[in-house]
């Protein structure tokens, strides 16, 4: 710490943050929108807007992107381990490099933490980290570590990825009229999971256990396949993204960018659903519509050409928007600042 930084953690202060419009007031998309332009554009072959940016690097290009997690926000001590949360902050990094359908090669970790932090949880997030970097195949160069206030810890990681000589990235706006929307993986595990923790559904009598507990094991850290860029790649993908905030919201962005329709097949998203109805009840449908955290790709491609293992939800049609069976679909999912818009 610099003596100026030392100087003003000790000397008390009161934050001026406040005072104007809410950002909660806003949503995220207008905040982006407000904070945006004030930002000089960097020599890139892809900037903001996708799930990473794509930049030149000597003979190719290279992906980057970088997100955090918040302590009571992302997660919660009482649900999850150090290892848990090392897990996941390197797993929704990577998969926004996969997304773009780039190999992983390495990450940037910087960690603000209370000066009442145990070293013995840092070496167990570390630990996390280090298992799903392994899984990724890649490693970590290097990071900053900084004090916090009290009851704050905040962890940040940059992920950093290459694209093949020649190779495309698979970006929002590919998608074409005449493709089917496909996904490469079952979504709502992590919200099922999440309304199991916090108490907001029981279970069924007589549920299997397993399916419950990988609902809970996925919330708390996600094995996504990161294989997957790779397979929308030989599949000939264009188009493709991280579902982080909810298929609900994301299909929005995915149309937006693209400037097609989303029609979605509500039979598909009810049979997906109908595995997690043990264990959520009611709410099945919910966690596959809405739920954040899947880490799963959301992409469109040649009917003719769908991966083995990926499920058909949906068509790419003329127009705007997402419908569900043909009824317009509200754009529902997670957003840090108040409702999603």
């Amino acid at each position: 710490m610099s003596e100026s930084s030392a100087a003003t953690h000790h000397v008390p202060w009161t934050p001026r943050v406040a005072g104007g419009t809410p950002l909660a007031q806003l949503g995220e998309r207008a905040v982006l929108a407000a904070i945006g332009p004030h930002l000089a554009a960097a020599a890139a072959d892809v900037g903001p807007g996708d799930d990473a940016a794509v930049l030149p690097a000597g003979g190719g290009r290279s992906v980057v992107t970088t997100d955090s997690m918040v302590l009571g926000l992302d997660w919660r001590d009482d649900w999850s381990s150090a290892h848990d949360v090392g897990v996941k902050v390197i797993a929704q990094n990577i998969a926004d490099v996969v997304a773009m359908g780039a190999r992983p090669t390495g990450v940037v970790v910087a960690l603000a933490a209370e000066d009442a932090t145990a070293v013995e949880w840092l070496v167990e997030l570390t630990q996390g980290m280090a298992d799903e970097l392994r899984r990724a195949a890649c490693g970590a160069l290097g990071g900053d570590l900084s004090g916090a206030p009290d009851g704050t810890v905040v962890i940040t990681v940059t992920a950093l990825g290459d694209l093949a000589p020649g190779a495309q990235p698979l970006l929002r706006s590919g998608a074409r009229v005449g493709e089917v929307v496909v996904v490469s993986e079952r979504l709502g595990r992590s919200h099922a999971g999440l309304l199991v923790l916090s108490g907001q559904v029981t279970p069924e009598a007589g549920a299997d256990d397993a399916s419950v507990r990988r609902c809970i094991e996925f919330h708390r850290a996600p094995r996504p396949r990161f294989s997957a860029g790779d397979e929308a790649r030989a599949a000939g993908m264009r188009c493709a993204m991280d579902v982080s905030d909810g298929l609900g919201l994301d299909t929005h962005r995915l149309a937006a960018a693209s400037h097609v329709r989303l029609d979605l097949d509500g039979v598909a998203l009810r049979r997906m659903a109908e595995a997690l109805r043990p264990v959520v009840g009611a709410r099945a449908l919910e966690c596959v519509l809405t739920g954040g955290e899947e880490h799963a790709l959301l992409a469109t491609c040649s009917p003719e050409q769908v991966p083995q293992g990926w499920f058909v939800i949906g068509s790419v049609t003329p127009g705007e928007g997402v419908s569900l069976d043909g009824d317009t679909l509200a754009a529902h999912g997670w957003s840090h600042y108040g409702p999603a818009r």
